[in-house]
C-alpha cells in the first residue's frame, strides 16, 4: 500500500503550481488528481511530474506500508 508522506497539493502550490494551474494546463489530469486527494495509487509517470513539479525526490512523496497480506506473502 502506498501512503503518501505529505500534502501533496501544498507541496505543489509552494512551487507555483494550484489546482486550477495543473488543470488549465494539463499538467495532471482530473482522475489523478481525484486519486492523490483520496489517497490512492498513481503511476510513476505522475510521481515522477510531481517530483519535478516539487524539486523532490519520490521517499520524500509516498512511503510504502505493506499491508498484513503482503507482509504474510512476501516477508
Amino acid at each position: 500500500m502506498i501512503k503518501y508522506k505529505i500534502d501533496v497539493f501544498e507541496a505543489l502550490k509552494k512551487q507555483g503550481f494550484n489546482q486550477t494551474r495543473l488543470q488549465r494546463e494539463n499538467l495532471l489530469p482530473k482522475q489523478t488528481m481525484s486519486n492523490i486527494k483520496e489517497g490512492k495509487s498513481i503511476t510513476l509517470e505522475t510521481l515522477n511530474k510531481i517530483c519535478i513539479m516539487c524539486r523532490m525526490q519520490p521517499g520524500d512523496i509516498i512511503e510504502v506500508v505493506p499491508t498484513d497480506e503482503e507482509k504474510i506473502k512476501y516477508f
